[in-house]
């Protein structure tokens, strides 16, 4: 008899990655898909533990899908995933009608654990939440959702410990995967079609195994026939040697674009956080990539709120945003989670009002930057690669240049996966307009 998993995915690319994952080897053991959660004999929610408001949202998936339950009292529901393994005892508290628990190094026992999870005389939860410091799932089958872009798990766990961080705590220590297994994973994508690759990691560029580093992993990959684009995040900035910034420049399909994190622009905040780095060596890698890599955008993390910042603090990070100049920003307001170093031993003294109100100012700074900077793309001609048609407007297509700008083209003569020439007519601050040339 045919039974059939369904999947949401909360949070990252690496959530997502793990989704693909837990696919795999269940239809590895006769599994099937199914297109919702009330057709489906076992539902998963694979979740985030970064920030609490992603922790919520799960919680009130989970409270819609008791009525499922209460319908279908045999359908096997599961969370794994980062809040799996942070809140193990919470979850079957405040959902005692969940039924399996699986962290994110448990996911080979995934089907065994479905499997006795469905025995109707079990009472309480199945919870697997065990780090494996050695798992990196070099030999699992993947089941990826068919498309132009897709991702490989090069490195898993993270060894930063940075004060405000939970990943260290809920994905375990830094290991890498072969680079063979890239390079055959890399390969096998291309030959079913996928165009661009995403290398991931929480640490991306710390990548080492057997004497590869993440300069040699680049060049691997980008070896590989098929393939028009190479991505990768999240790298990490200590990690940007100039050996790397040359390798990014000398791999003409390896994106141009860097997303570095610098979460402050104040000095006292960062040696706080344990960034490993101070604002002015952040500044000084800025400038090592400007003129080792002139063309390339970058893109950055900015954490608000954060215990102890001051207006000073704050002013400090709005000024390396003017100086620095990113394309885009990902801007967020501190949110603690239980078991990290700045939980324990750092109130959370800075008032939500006053959260809210600076990130609105950051906010508003890098607007006027990003636009600023896509503006100045206008009149120039870039390298799109489709991905499909518009949403908004299904008679375009949309894309990304090599600078991972999302670009509009107008209806024509080509398919998701083709490499297009256009020339930038018109900006907004987060998308471009293009015109097709010859």
């Amino acid at each position: 008899m045919d039974r059939s998993v369904f999947i949401e995915t909360y949070g990252c690319q690496m959530n997502e990655a793990d989704s693909e994952l837990m696919f795999g080897l269940l239809r590895h053991r006769g599994w099937t898909v199914a297109g919702s959660a009330d057709e489906a004999d076992v539902v998963l929610l694979n979740t985030c533990a970064v920030r609490e408001r992603a922790e919520e949202r799960v919680f009130g998936r989970l409270g819609w899908l008791k009525s499922l339950k209460d319908r279908r009292p045999e359908v096997v529901l599961g969370v794994a995933g980062c809040m799996a393994e942070r809140m193990r005892g919470q979850i079957v508290e405040r959902a005692p009608y969940v039924d399996l628990v699986i962290g994110p190094d448990a996911y080979r026992r995934l089907p065994d654990l479905v499997d006795a999870a469905q025995d109707t005389d079990r009472t309480d939860a199945l919870i697997d939440v065990r780090l494996d410091k050695r798992e990196t799932y070099a030999d699992a089958e993947i089941d990826r959702v068919p498309g132009i872009s897709g991702w490989i798990t090069v490195q898993r766990g993270c060894d930063k410990f940075c004060t405000f961080c939970i990943v260290p705590f809920v994905r375990g220590r830094e290991r890498s995967l072969p680079p063979e297994e890239v390079v055959a994973q890399a390969q096998a994508m291309a030959s079913e079609g996928f165009r661009e690759v995403t290398l991931l990691g929480q640490t991306v560029s710390s990548y080492y195994e057997r004497g590869h580093d993440f300069a040699d992993l680049l060049s691997a990959v980008h070896a590989v026939e098929g393939l028009h684009r190479i991505r990768y995040t999240s790298p990490y900035p200590n990690d940007f040697s100039d050996r790397l910034l040359e390798r990014l420049g000398s791999l003409p399909r390896v994106g141009r674009h860097i997303h570095l994190p610098v979460q402050s622009g104040s000095t006292r905040l960062l040696r706080d956080m344990k960034r490993g780095y101070t604002a002015e060596a952040y500044r000084g890698l800025i400038d090592r990539v400007r003129r080792i890599l002139p063309a390339f955008a970058l893109s950055t993390d900015i954490i608000v709120g954060y215990p102890g910042e001051t207006e000073d603090d704050f002013e400090a990070t709005l000024q390396l945003m003017r100086d620095v100049r990113f394309d885009s920003a990902f801007m967020f307001r501190y949110s603690e989670r239980d078991g990290t170093h700045a939980a324990r031993n750092k109130p959370d003294d800075v008032p939500d009002e006053v959260k809210r109100e600076r990130l609105q100012r950051l906010i508003a700074l890098q607007e006027g930057i990003s636009k600023v900077r896509y503006g100045e793309m206008v009149g120039r001609t870039v390298e799109v690669l489709v991905q499909g048609p518009s949403r908004r407007d299904p008679s375009r297509f949309i894309g990304r240049t090599s600078c991972f700008r999302t670009t509009i083209l107008p209806e024509g003569d080509f398919a998701p996966g083709d490499l297009v020439r256009a020339r930038v007519v018109a900006a907004t601050s987060h998308t471009l307009f293009g015109e097709v040339t010859a």
